[in-house]
């Protein structure tokens, strides 16, 4: 295969041109010691029964708390339904910085939805733009800064406000642009940095009229040179990212199609670094801790953390109780707190960084696959899966 150097994409030249919501309502049931009665007893019944009343008491005190504290675990997710069909697999969501009541949800089958309560209620949301020609896209990423923002998705389109989403455009794109785009983070004023699906990364400083490329080669052609190096599977690399996550300092790390191994890169890095995986199992997904470490989702339901914090290939696993269904994404809510998500309604939580996670059981009924959890900050949070499926973080 020879190799494909990356082309500056100067020629990216920007062009100007609801059903009801339904709610869902959880019944609780309070033992009959938690609430208030009025009772007229005589004063010989008084005192004979002090004794019984202030352990029925203790009794019905010590079961208000496990109510409360059984609520509370219950509580802690709540699923929104959405006026789409059940087909649509969830794929991103973001908010405007100034004006987080204001957000879009994303996902397949031409799919953008628009909140402007903070979440609660979502409605559909038309872009001409991205209308105009005979394409059933699936938008699969979003990210804001300030009132600038920018979504891509496949087949290749690139929309971009401005105004907070209230007006997107379409900026044209290059035939020469390597892969499908599969993710966009907006990095400052009139600046993105966007990645395709065969490892080309692409970044703008003019508001998207122009595109530098920050590697030189796509990862096929980095694997074709650094096959003999030792990297397991390499030779049978399909020339696709099967997921890719960024840290906050913008480094990235990417699993191959496969699962065999996978790569990371650095800016100021002119290539994609292959790595052996160092599980036994073929990986899931990767992504970053809040500590700045990697976590590690292998196919089965394993869960590994990376030992210390930075890019390393040494890894330890970590016991969870997946039920033997897959673990497809964790998000991290604070240092400490983080949950993972993934096949028939799994959902795990942690409150030691990820040492030790239990199960929680708010979406043990819901039978969806949850694909990917997403911190906005410590107050807001959402899990999205398959079938149109939201989970809304309430604390």
């Amino acid at each position: 295969m020879a190799n494909l150097r990356l082309p500056s994409l100067t020629c990216l030249i920007r062009t100007t041109t609801p059903p009801q919501q339904h709610s869902q309502t959880q019944s609780r049931v309070i033992p009959r010691a938690c609430s208030s009665q009025t009772t007229s007893l005589s004063r010989r019944q008084l005192v004979s029964q002090t004794a019984t009343l202030s352990l029925s008491l203790s009794v019905g005190s010590t079961i208000c708390e496990e109510v409360a504290k059984s609520e509370e675990a219950l509580s802690a997710w709540e699923r929104l339904y959405l006026p789409i069909d059940p087909g649509v697999v969830l794929l991103d969501i973001a908010f405007v910085p100034d004006d987080l009541n204001h957000g879009f949800l994303l996902g397949t089958r031409q799919t953008i939805l628009e909140t402007k309560d903070g979440g609660r209620t979502w409605v559909p949301r038309s872009i001409a733009s991205a209308e105009e020609e005979d394409f059933n896209y699936r938008f699969n990423s979003i990210s804001f800064q300030g009132k600038e923002g920018w979504i891509v998705g496949k087949p290749n389109i690139l929309l971009y406000t401005s105004d907070g989403g209230q007006t997107w455009e379409r900026i044209p794109l290059s035939a020469q642009l390597p892969g499908d785009m599969v993710y966009i983070k907006a990095t400052g004023e009139k600046s993105a940095e966007m990645v395709t699906d065969q490892g080309a990364i692409y970044v703008t400083s003019n508001r998207g009229y122009n595109w530098r490329a920050a590697v030189q080669e796509t990862v096929s052609a980095t694997l074709n040179r650094t096959v003999s190096s030792g990297i397991s599977g390499a030779s049978y690399y399909t020339g696709t990212f099967n997921t890719v996550n960024r840290s906050p300092n913008g480094s990235y790390v990417a699993v191959s199609s496969r699962g065999n191994f996978y790569l990371t890169w650095e800016p100021g890095q002119a290539f994609w670094q292959p790595h052996n995986r160092a599980v036994a199992r073929r990986i899931q997904n990767m992504g970053w801790r809040a500590d700045g470490g990697l976590w590690l989702l292998a196919r089965g339901g394993g869960l590994y953390l990376s030992k210390g914090t930075g890019l390393t290939e040494e890894f330890e696993e970590v016991p969870v109780q997946s039920r033997g269904f897959g673990i497809l994404d964790v998000g991290y809510r604070s240092k400490e707190e983080a949950w993972a998500a993934g096949g028939s309604g799994i959902l795990l939580k942690t409150n030691n960084g990820g040492k030790t996670w239990i199960r929680d059981k708010a979406a043990d009924n819901i039978a969806a696959n949850l694909y990917s959890v997403k911190f906005i900050n410590e107050k807001k949070g959402f899990v999205l899966g398959n079938d149109g499926v939201l989970l809304q973080y309430l604390g």
